[in-house]
């Protein structure tokens, strides 16, 4: 029995709406989605890798028109519905993988630089994401919208997720009133990066680990690579009536922390401190830590390894919603990547290793639903 491709994807990804004229439809749009999850980089290089293996497509796929052109795959992912395609792509993740409880999820921005287009005035575009720090997968992405910025998707992205029983963690661009109050009704705990953008609330709390009443170290915790040794410090405290009264606007607001990084490079000492506010207890100061740390793990494990086994900033797509819509196809191929547990070795290799052997390749793709 001939097995049947990605049948979880093509189950969630099915309701989108297919934005092509009939009459103009040669190709079914689940068999562009494979074929695009499936290929390389670009809509010239997908349609090359799906000519090379264009018997193995067929054979899966049943495809009656032979694989799509290049032009096919760009104007198809720049008409569909970059909205729709993510809320699709969240419910789909949310059969793939079981979050576990306290799942740390970070919410955080990244700049698509190939999407700008200076010849026609247009932006790059931005694409806020949620990345569970446990399971290593990407939850959901939101594009931000024009002439905005991170605080108006974040909430559309959050609304996206099941985030009940999780600790959400942003930097500072997230650290509003309105994200805190949402994070804690739908369920979920929240440490949020403060800065100078929260005027008063970020003087007060800097000012009170600056002050003889400031709690004591909780944990310390180093780490040392490329002749560099960094020592972290953390105090918390959940002792805060007199800011919870002058700051009554911040729902959940439990705790404060800060963190500070000593970093010794050779000759040269930097120390660093960073301030937090958390719906969590102050029991923990180790788990605060691991929390705040686990943030910012999004960098190398999400951002870093789409620009490096993906090229994502190179990627050109400019035309309608493509560079946002394929941003989350990078995203649902490096998922599909992440839940292949069996070779031990890394993304870009994987990537690799499935263009050469098609049986690794579909082994990737009917991988188990559930980890």
């Amino acid at each position: 029995m001939k097995p049947q491709p990605t049948t979880s994807i093509i189950q969630h990804f099915s309701g989108i709406e297919d934005p092509r004229i009939a009459r103009h439809k040669k190709h079914r749009l689940s068999d562009i989605f494979f074929i695009a999850i499936c290929g390389a980089d670009n809509w010239v290089a997908i349609e090359t890798f799906g000519k090379a293996k264009k018997d193995w497509f067929t054979q899966l796929l049943n495809l009656e028109h032979g694989i799509p052109s290049h032009d096919t795959f760009g104007n198809v992912f720049a008409a569909i519905d970059t909205q729709k395609f993510s809320e699709a792509f969240s419910r789909w993740v949310a059969d793939l993988a079981q979050l576990t409880q306290g799942q740390v999820i970070a919410i955080n921005g990244k700049c698509l630089r190939g999407s700008i287009d200076r010849a026609s005035g247009k932006a790059a575009i931005y694409m806020v994401s949620a990345w569970a720090h446990q399971n290593q997968l990407v939850l959901g992405q939101q594009k931000v919208d024009d002439k905005s910025n991170e605080i108006t998707a974040i909430p559309k992205l959050l609304l996206q997720l099941d985030i009940v029983g999780a600790v959400i963690t942003m930097d500072a661009m997230g650290c509003q009133t309105k994200i805190a109050a949402q994070i804690i009704q739908q369920g979920a705990d929240y440490v949020l990066s403060l800065k100078g953008n929260q005027g008063e609330l970020h003087d007060d709390v800097k000012t009170f680990f600056n002050s003889t009443l400031a709690p004591t170290i909780g944990n310390i915790s180093y780490d040392g690579e490329h002749g560099r040794i960094e020592t972290r410090t953390i105090r918390a405290t959940a002792d805060i009536q007199w800011l919870q009264e002058r700051h009554s606007q911040w729902v959940g607001l439990n705790s404060i922390i800060a963190v500070t990084a000593k970093r010794q490079l050779k000759n040269k000492t930097e120390e660093e401190t960073r301030y937090f506010i958390s719906s969590l207890d102050a029991r923990d100061p180790k788990k605060l830590g691991h929390i705040v740390r686990a943030h910012w793990g999004v960098e190398n494990n999400l951002h870093w390894v789409l620009d490096q086994a993906f090229d994502e900033d190179s990627h050109r797509a400019r035309a309608g919603h493509s560079a946002a819509n394929m941003a989350v196809m990078r995203h649902i191929a490096l998922n599909l990547i992440k839940t292949e547990k069996t070779a031990k070795i890394g993304v870009k290799t994987k990537r690799l290793k499935a263009g050469w052997d098609n049986d690794y390749l579909l082994k990737i793709l009917l991988g188990e639903q559930k980890s």
